[in-house]
């Protein structure tokens, strides 16, 4: 994401000559504040409550944790696994592995389970990227605390941000982009670019772990912000006396960062189940123009009812800004570039630059309107055919223009407090600001019950029934609109009860379109039926090819028991228990009733 010039800017960011202890308490309270406010209801119970409109993300994060735990803990390979998607695995390189936070929180996931982790690192994801960002501001860009205070508690609980809060746990972690940013203009200091390009690349290696696709927008951000400024006829001779210095550093952070990532990327790019480009539709994953200035639902202005469905689902509410806000915005840039010396305008024309292109970029291959497709070509349609970037969704690209924003936040009112005008204008700013912000203060996600993970999982009791490694499937088949099958593995790994493996899978993994990605494997004859009886609740005819067909699958998977729990979770939609049994007893016989579940052995214990 955006930023501004390095530290070591006098003219540019003086620092303020001591710290505010006090304000830097003031913001990290109020920063946790606001991330618990926003999380708040799953806090009430972490291991009943699930988010509402995206269970089936929060059950994968949560088996990250507990998997990525178990797998460091027993010396497995932590980004591959052939737990899930029995017999081909899955390449968690591709994936969203978090492996940094799995290994760090792994002694938390095994003393309070994986949900109660993953509402920890929820919560300290937004109240670290909120006081971050004031840290970065108030000690390098700004000399007042509130300044600082306005634009990181802005960035950190911006509409993207919250909208991501809904089980997102990469894209929280918005925290690493001010280090990045911090660390990235700390390789202009003569002298210290091998010690400096070393640190970076550790942080590049860190942000890969957590959020790859957003270290992916980060670094395009950061190019571009850094290529406007330096040509900015300001700042050209102080960029060519920094350039070999920050080359050198950078090749170093190349290489420290090569090293360390040399295994992740092969996966990424050469291993096995990788799959090329996404799935997802470019065009309805990408930004409506209107969004930008539409309100989020999870806001008060949403929760007066101004909230729109712009968004493709309620998790990419990525701009949503507000006309106030966009107007303030235009206004600070105003303000600040009429008192500003030839520096601080470099640094708002790289600002501009790079908010713009964002802007235009977050708009897809072909521009929307008010949920109207029209027929005007965007730049998004020729970059997207890229490497690595047709693996972006588009719409996420909006999320670089929050910090942009909550910059020139910062700078205004630094130099309201700086310089004050005269009172009635003095108001009209503060009401400016009142207007602009109070409509985007975040409102609680919404959260409800999910069904509980059976006692015949809990207990142990399933180790009667699959031997060690065996497998292992809930019905219907584990997916993300199905997530029980990953939750209940979860519970065993992170109580060390042992390993079962189960089919399918919620993950991306290859056997999409044009050998593109898709959300789970390619479904197979069996998985069909039993989604068709948990969505419709009817039973579908069974015939002998039927039940040869199945038989084929459960070979193909080695599936040695099957069970159905009294409640299913369907991510969704309902699912109905009933119609599922009755299919299971017409391919399989009378089930045994095992604490409370219903119990199929289909296969012998391998």
């Amino acid at each position: 994401m955006s930023t501004s010039p390095s530290p070591a800017s006098a003219p540019e960011a003086p620092r303020r000559p001591t710290r505010d202890r006090r304000a830097d308490l003031i913001v990290a309270l109020l920063a946790l504040a606001l991330a618990g406010w926003v999380t708040s209801g799953l806090w009430r119970d972490p291991n009943v409550r699930t988010i509402t409109v995206n269970s089936s993300d929060q059950a994968l994060f949560e088996w990250l944790l507990a998997f990525g735990g178990h797998a460091v803990t027993h010396g497995d390979n932590p980004l591959f696994t052939y737990l899930i998607n029995v017999p081909d695995g899955v390449n968690l390189a591709v994936n969203t592995s978090i492996t940094v936070y799995a290994v760090v929180f792994a002694p938390l996931t095994y003393l309070i389970g994986p949900p109660a982790t993953f509402l920890v690192i929820l919560t300290l994801n937004l109240a670290a990227t909120a006081y971050a960002w004031y840290w970065l501001l108030s000690r390098h860009l700004v000399r007042s605390p509130l300044a600082a205070a306005v634009g990181g508690l802005f960035i950190g609980f911006s509409p993207g941000m919250v909208s991501h809060a809904n089980a997102h746990l990469n894209w929280t972690a918005g925290w690493l982009v001010p280090l990045l940013v911090w660390r990235l203009f700390a390789l202009r200091r003569p002298g210290h670019w091998l010690r400096d390009g070393a640190v970076l690349g550790l942080l590049v290696a860190v942000a890969f772990s957590i959020a790859a696709e957003g270290l992916f927008f980060t670094a395009l951000a950061l190019g571009l912000f850094v290529a406007g400024w330096a040509l900015h006829p300001a700042n050209r001779a102080e960029a060519r006396a920094v350039l070999p210095n920050f080359l050198r550093g950078l090749a170093v952070t190349a290489v420290v960062a090569g090293v360390l990532l040399a295994y992740p990327l092969w996966l990424h790019f050469a291993g096995p189940q990788r799959y090329h480009g996404t799935g997802f539709d470019a065009v309805i994953h990408s930004e409506d123009i209107a969004a930008y200035a539409a309100w989020p639902r999870r806001s008060l202005a949403g929760e007066a009812g101004l909230g729109t469905s712009l968004a493709p689902n309620p998790t990419e509410e990525n701009s949503f800004f507000g006309v106030p806000l966009l107007v303030l915005a235009v206004a600070c840039f105003v303000l600040v570039w009429r008192r500003a010396d030839p520096a601080r305008r470099a640094t708002l024309w790289a600002l501009g630059i790079t908010a713009v292109a964002f802007t235009v970029l977050s708009f897809g291959p072909v521009a929307k309107v008010a949920g109207q497709r029209t027929d005007l070509p965007m730049p998004f349609d020729l970059l997207g055919q890229l490497p690595v970037v047709n693996a972006a969704l588009p719409a996420r690209l909006a999320l670089v223009v929050a910090p942009v924003i909550g910059v020139l936040l910062a700078y205004a009112v630094d130099q309201l407090r700086a310089r004050p005008p005269r009172r009635p204008a003095a108001l009209a700013w503060a009401a400016a600001f009142v207007v602009a912000l109070l409509p985007l203060l975040p409102t609680p996600l919404l959260t409800s019950e999910r069904e509980p993970i059976p006692a015949f999982i809990t207990s142990g009791v399933w180790r009667e029934y699959v031997s060690p490694g065996g497998v292992l499937t809930p019905a219907p088949l584990t997916l993300d609109v199905y997530p029980d099958g990953q939750r209940w593995q979860a519970y065993a790994l992170s109580h060390r009860q042992g390993e079962f493996a189960i089919p399918s899978g919620f993950f991306l993994g290859p056997g999409g379109p044009d050998d593109r990605g898709r959300i789970g494997p390619v479904p197979r004859p069996f998985s069909a039926l039993l989604d068709q009886a948990a969505r419709s609740g009817t039973t579908p005819i069974v015939t002998e090819g039927t039940r040869n067909e199945v038989r084929a699958d459960l070979e193909h998977w080695r599936i040695e028991t099957i069970v159905l729990a009294d409640e299913v979770h369907g991510a969704k939609w309902p699912v109905d228990e009933d119609a599922l049994r009755r299919t299971l007893t017409l391919l399989f016989g009378e089930p045994q009733r095992v604490e409370d579940v219903w119990l199929w052995r289909v296969g012998p214990p391998r």
